[in-house]
């Protein structure tokens, strides 16, 4: 135990926490950290630092907090005071009894408001902590750099800058608190705004099988798109939106299928409105068509939380041999637990029944005693979409349009004439007439400017 024998108030500050120090194993809610190493090693230290026999493993072991402290702050982006930031990491990332009661609802009643107050105590003293004492006892100078960190120019491939300064603001906010009830009610407020963990955190996520099972993995950079950005198909984002809105907002809303030509916005509106409406709790994970023997224990995991989840799946499309769809059917409609109110699929697909079809099927079905039941079991899936929104290739007209609108939108500098008539080269050659081509080509003015 730490023995100081001044009475100053700094250093009964000091001896408080170091009596006090066992309380981090007391710890009710917020407890096995992902990343807890450094707080279980800086709160040791805390105690033991000052008449350790061995003063030189001290220090190389709060030297080897350091280095973790500033590794994070370079994947995470952080800076300022990289200690108070580690700490408020903890607390947003940390997905417990209160937390995930609290997310995107605020503060709930109960008994559990108490464990909680008994949890931010703690927390609220290893905040206010002054390490000059630790400095001066192990003979270092470097706390301060860690103190007031200014990070380099990356900014962390962990979180995106938005998520960052969320983080970094809060531990400004908790740092500036002046009682436990007042820090807790900054965590709290924090948890209904943004929610807590990854799925409060980030946007969209894809699903990884690894040994311990299957995991939803957080993507750090999407595609900032914007239903705007899509040139045309006014009636179609609306319809898109409006089934999106009724589910955010806890109505009843269907699964939904964007069906038709290749190039024409799709996948960009499934990415523009997650954009949209993540402020309003709509998370998207992505799923591959392999992985659909895992959608029941993602939906497992996403079930109980207080979040919309969109199961993104692109590209959709099965050949007869592929059996994956008949995963699918039994996860939206027809098993026997009942999928949750929380959970919608959205999918992409360039055929309209998303199972081929052959002019061959016809003749092999005279074959059969039953000809409708094939042609049912084809159909089942779709079927199982309430929402279905075509996207077609727009014409010539609409295809200059949406030339026009892109060269405005990205200042090319060009004589209309001479644009329609290179862009009218550049289509014949490069997938014919379709937004994504009229993109492609206006990126490649904009490679030449």
């Amino acid at each position: 135990m730490m023995l100081l024998c001044s009475a100053n108030p700094a250093q009964e500050a000091q001896i408080k926490w170091g009596e006090n120090m066992e309380r981090i194993k007391n710890l009710i809610l917020y407890r096995k950290f992902e990343q807890g190493k450094i707080l279980e090693d800086i709160s040791w230290l805390i105690e033991h630092y000052d008449g350790a026999e061995n003063r030189d493993n001290v220090q190389s072991m709060l030297y080897e907090c350091f280095h973790r402290l500033i590794e994070l702050s370079a994947s995470h982006g952080f800076e300022g005071n990289l200690w108070q930031n580690y700490l408020t990491f903890l607390l947003v990332n940390h997905e417990n009894a209160y937390s995930t009661s609290c997310e995107m609802k605020g503060e709930i009643p109960g008994s559990i408001n108490d464990l909680a107050l008994h949890d931010f105590a703690i927390f609220k003293e290893l905040f206010d902590f002054d390490f000059q004492e630790m400095e001066k006892s192990l003979g270092i100078e470097e706390w301060h750099i860690l103190k007031n960190y200014i990070r380099s120019d990356r900014n962390g491939n962990v979180f995106n800058h938005r998520i960052r300064d969320r983080i970094c603001a809060l531990s400004v906010r908790l740092e500036q608190t002046e009682s436990v009830e007042e820090f807790k009610e900054e965590v709290t407020e924090f948890y209904r705004e943004f929610g807590v963990g990854k799925l409060g955190l980030h946007k969209a996520f894809r699903v990884e099988h690894k040994d311990a099972g299957v995991q939803i993995v957080p993507i750090a950079n999407i595609a900032h798109a914007h239903l705007d950005d899509l040139v045309g198909y006014e009636t179609a984002k609306q319809k898109l939106v409006d089934n999106t809105e009724a589910f955010v907002q806890g109505k009843q809303a269907n699964n939904c299928l964007l069906f038709g030509d290749a190039g024409t916005g799709k996948s960009t509106s499934i990415k523009a409105i997650i954009n949209q409406y993540y402020d309003q709790g709509l998370r998207m994970i992505e799923i591959y068509k392999h992985q659909f023997q895992d959608l029941n224990d993602v939906i497992a995991q996403i079930k109980n939380r207080n979040y919309r989840f969109i199961i993104y799946m692109d590209d959709l499309s099965f050949e007869e041999f592929e059996i994956e769809y008949k995963y699918l059917k039994a996860v939206i409609e027809g098993g026997l637990e009942k999928k949750p109110d929380n959970v919608l699929i959205y999918a992409t697909s360039n055929r309209r029944h998303l199972v081929r079809e052959k002019f061959s099927d016809k003749e092999e079905r005279d074959d059969e005693l039953h000809t409708n039941d094939t042609v049912q079991e084809k159909l089942s899936l779709v079927s199982r979409f309430g929402v279905t929104i075509y996207f077609g290739k727009p014409d010539k007209k609409e295809f200059q349009n949406i030339v026009r609108e892109l060269a405005r939108r990205y200042q090319i500098s060009m004589e209309e004439e001479t644009l329609l008539s290179e862009v009218n080269k550049w289509e014949l050659s490069h997938g014919g007439l379709s937004g994504r081509t009229a993109q492609q080509f206006i990126n490649y003015l904009l490679g030449k400017q």
